[in-house]
């Protein structure tokens, strides 16, 4: 996301959490990136920090991920229609008893994404819910894997800090939410070899790709779309708050309204 703001500015939140802000070119959007490190826990603190510190109308948490689908391949992007939290549940003597836990994407930003993906001509956009777990999935036929196959059958990727980011979002009131990963190994053995010839960065790029083109159709609420007819040119009231956080190249991304 960085390479997306020419000029950026350092922040300092109090409790030492930092972000980077700057103008999207050609655009009257403004992004904060943040980078928050690994696990849904961490993101949630996190994200709620920023946004009680910057009060974003809208919150994207981009990165990288695995792929759980064999027609999902690396340096795809999976737009996540739902996060799940693959770790809820009870644990009986008649076995492990799943609690699903899912939230749903903001559906103005699922749209603008599918809206997006319709012109993007170098990257494959799949769009399927997400798995979120405390784990590195490097093992196809391992238990968790079996685990995700039987109860999350329908994911389209895993990764570490989607829910938490989601999590917040939801929690802290009218704030659209959506989870964009590039698919940088196949959540199989092979995850280090894929690791080493550079597919997380070229993952972590697509990504960003996808994400500035979100941001290009999606305006602040009360603004005109895209392709409004009384607004040819898409330009819009509002400031874009763009945090960035997660495992790898994970990005958090984010608007507001309002003077500054």
């Amino acid at each position: 996301m960085r390479a997306y703001l020419p000029e950026r500015v350092e922040r300092v939140h109090p409790t030492g959490t930092r972000v980077e802000t700057g103008r999207l070119p050609d655009s009257s959007w403004h992004l904060a990136i943040s980078e928050l490190g690994v696990g849904a826990e961490r993101a949630a603190a996190l994200t709620t920090q920023l946004i009680d510190w910057l009060h974003p109308e809208a919150v994207l948490f981009v990165g990288v991920a695995g792929s759980l689908k064999d027609g999902i391949g690396i340096g795809d992007i999976v737009v996540g229609t739902q996060i799940y939290e693959i770790h809820g549940g009870k644990q009986t003597d008649e076995g492990f008893k799943v609690r699903p836990k899912a939230l749903p994407s903001s559906h103005a930003l699922e749209q603008a994404a599918r809206s997006a993906a319709r012109d993007l001509a170098d990257v494959r956009v799949h769009f399927a819910p997400i798995a979120t777990g405390d784990v590195v999935l490097a093992d196809s036929e391992s238990g968790i894997a079996r685990h995700i196959e039987r109860h999350y059958n329908d994911a389209g990727a895993i990764e570490m800090e989607g829910s938490g980011a989601a999590n917040a979002a939801h929690l802290s009131g009218r704030l659209d939410a959506l989870v964009v990963r590039g698919v940088s190994d196949r959540a199989n053995a092979r995850k280090a070899e894929a690791d080493a010839g550079g597919s997380q960065q070229r993952a972590a790029a697509h990504a960003a790709s996808v994400t500035v083109a979100v941001l290009r159709r999606h305006l602040p609420r009360g603004g005109r779309s895209a392709d409004s007819e009384e607004d040819p040119q898409g330009r819009g009231g509002g400031d874009h708050i763009d945090f960035r956080g997660g495992v790898f190249h994970g990005t958090v991304v984010g608007k507001r309204t309002g003077t500054r």
